[in-house]
This record gives structure tokens, C-alpha cells and sequence, in this order.
């Protein structure tokens, strides 16, 4: 699906009123302070009457696009990383989103990396982030999903869940992870993503490499039958890569995620690099994401694309900061754009102007 950009707006930060207001004190906060507290006014905000409310402000005509089976009211989803354990699934809905992506989530739960992990780089418009998959489990996430199931509330927007393993699983035993969240997930889910590519578990992105991510999604693939088998039913299965491969790397795992049947790729997560940054934190190790990571993004994206040649739907993600940003990903051939970093800087109501400012040709 090609999307062009209209009447493109060059910068829409702070131009809802009440982020306006809100912003400054946020950004006095700690960076994960203040996550939290914009994640639990989200949860609270999926009650009556805040649930209609939100949906007055940031509701946005329905652009919808079909892809890998699942029908999106909008190509616009929540990138993996802001609500990792599904707590607030009904209220972020009320953004405008076509999607909300759920994660990373593993299979015990596990506090992640000691903090600080999170750090604003405000001159660079920009985050990095060294978590490390802190979150409750799966069993506490998939018993949220499942009372939403009961509540007939799951059919209000796409979610996807994103699967990492525990920092304490040894590489060589990463499918037992996987294929245990899997099986939690498949009926609880749309789509999932596998998360190989995070900079934040000691080895993690080891796993694109050829011979690893051949035995990694071979299993995956064969548990995926199985579940199939057991009338399970078919969940899309989505892989999720890094930004810092070099052109053999990419083409590898490209090949290989390929040849093993899964339905997409996400393009892309965090980088290591710094080149270029202004702020202070621009020594602090983890992943960057944000206004520098979009020309790399954009690139990996465009070798992405063009190594697919529409075989699977690519996700694009990294470095949306305005409407300009989604609307180039959706135009070069991305089948849907996810945003994080953005909304920390432009605030919620960059979902309902990426939306209007999309046409189909």
C-alpha cells in the first residue's frame, strides 16, 4: 500500500494545548518517572468518561489498510517498549492508533537493568534507553489480554505482542523462550514479533546472525505448524531487526527470515551509534532512538524494501518524529509506521496528524 503525504506540516511539536501545558513539567521529571506516570494516567484514561473524552480530541478519520491478513483502521501503531505489560491497552486506543504493539514481553518475569536506564537527550530530540525487558511476565500480560478478550473490548484495535527472552536464558536455549510465549500469545494476540535485535540483553542481537536465527526461527516455524495443528489457529509471526547490521548481515537475515515462512519484518529497532549528537548523555550505553536514528532508519528501511520485493509487509519504525517522517516511510513502500520517541517530544496528537495528513493516491 503506497500513502502520500498532503499539505505536509513541518513540525507539529506542542501543538496540542494541553501537551503544551504538560510538557515542561514531564521533562523536570526522571525520564522513566515520567514514563510511568503518562503510562498510568493512559490506564486511567481507558475508564469512562476519560475514555470518551480522549476519543473527542484525537479521534481521526479511518484510512484502512490490510496487511499480513489483519485489517488496520490506519497504518499508525505504538512501537514495543511504552506499555510492556498491556496495562493500558484502552486507554492509549483512544490516540487515533491502528495498532498497539505490546512488550517486550518474556516469559518470567524480571526487574531489568539497574537504573538510571533512561536518558532525554532534549538537544538531539532524542532517547537512549538500556532496560533490558523489565516487565511482569507473561503470565501477568496475558491475563490482562484475556480479560479484555472477556470485556468484548479486543476487538476495538490491532494489538500485537513483542517476545524477547529472559536475560538469564543462555542464547543456544532462546527458541525455548519464544516458542513458550508462542504459545501463551497465539490465541491472545493478532500478530507477533520476534524480538532479536534490542541492544539492552548481553548478546541478544547475536541471534541475526545466519546459523542462529536459521535453528532460532526453524524451530519457531515448527512450533507454529504445531500450534496450527492443534487448532491453535494462525498468528501472523513478525521479526523485528536492528539498524546497525552491515549490508551482508542484513541480507542474511533477510534471506533467512525469508526462507523460513515468517509473515514480516520490523524495520528497525535502536541504534548504537552517536554520530552527530549534542546533548551530554551521548556516552550513555544503550539504544538510541529519536530524531538521529531517521536518516539511518530511512536507509536500512529502503534495503529492506528492496531486498523483500514485496514478498512480506515491512513495518517501519525509528526516527518518526512529525507527519513528514510517516508519510516518506509509508510512500517508499512500508505497509505500516510505528512511532515512541515522537510522541515524548510532540506530544499524542502527532497520531491524529500523522493520519490526516495521509491520502491514498
Amino acid at each position: 500500500m503506497r500513502w502520500l503525504a498532503s499539505a505536509t506540516p513541518k513540525s507539529i511539536k506542542l501543538k496540542n494545548k494541553m501537551y503544551r501545558f504538560f510538557r515542561p513539567a514531564l521533562f523536570k521529571l526522571d525520564p522513566e518517572t515520567a514514563h510511568q506516570l503518562t503510562l498510568q494516567l493512559m490506564r486511567l484514561a481507558g475508564y469512562q468518561p476519560f475514555r470518551e473524552i480522549l476519543r473527542a480530541i484525537y479521534s481521526a478519520p479511518e484510512k484502512p489498510v490490510e496487511v499480513f491478513g489483519c485489517r488496520f483502521k490506519n497504518p499508525v501503531g505504538l512501537a514495543a517498549g511504552y506499555d510492556k505489560d498491556g496495562i493500558a491497552i484502552r486507554g492509549l486506543a483512544t490516540l487515533g492508533f491502528g495498532h498497539l504493539e505490546i512488550g517486550t514481553v518474556t516469559p518470567r518475569p524480571q526487574p531489568g537493568n539497574p537504573k538510571p536506564r533512561i536518558f532525554r537527550l532534549v538537544q538531539d530530540e532524542a532517547v537512549i534507553n538500556r532496560m533490558g525487558f523489565p516487565g511482569k511476565g507473561a503470565d501477568f500480560v496475558a491475563r490482562s489480554l484475556s480479560r479484555l478478550q472477556k470485556q468484548a473490548a479486543r476487538n476495538v484495535i490491532i494489538i500485537g505482542v513483542n517476545l524477547g527472552k529472559n536475560k538469564d536464558t543462555p542464547l543456544e536455549s532462546a527458541a525455548d523462550d519464544y516458542i513458550t510465549l508462542m504459545r501463551t500469545f497465539t490465541p491472545l494476540a493478532d500478530y507477533l514479533a520476534i524480538n532479536i535485535s534490542s541492544p539492552n540483553t548481553v548478546g541478544l542481537r547475536r541471534l541475526q546472525g545466519r546459523d542462529m536465527l536459521e535453528r532460532l526461527l526453524g524451530e519457531i516455524t515448527q512450533e507454529r505448524e504445531r500450534i496450527m495443528l492443534g487448532r491453535g489457529g494462525h498468528r501472523p509471526i513478525l521479526v523485528k531487526i536492528a539498524p546497525d547490521l552491515a549490508d551482508e548481515e542484513l541480507d542474511d537475515a533477510i534471506g533467512v527470515i525469508l526462507d523460513s515462512g515468517m509473515d514480516g519484518i520490523i524495520a528497525t529497532n535502536t541504534t548504537l551509534a552517536r554520530d552527530g549528537l549534542l546533548s551530554k548523555f551521548q556516552a550513555e550505553s544503550g539504544g538510541l532512538s529519536g530524531r538521529p536514528l531517521t536518516g539511518l532508519s530511512d536507509s536500512v528501511l529502503k534495503k529492506v524494501l528492496a531486498r523483500v520485493n514485496g514478498r512480506v509487509p515491512v513495518i517501519a519504525v525509528g526516527g518518526i518524529m512529525n507527519p513528514d517522517d510517516a508519510a516518506r516511510k509509508l510512500d517508499l513502500g512500508a505497509a505500516l509506521a510505528q512511532v515512541y520517541t515522537g510522541l515524548v517530544y510532540a506530544g499524542p496528537g502527532l497520531v491524529k496528524a500523522i493520519i490526516k495528513n495521509l491520502r491514498k493516491p
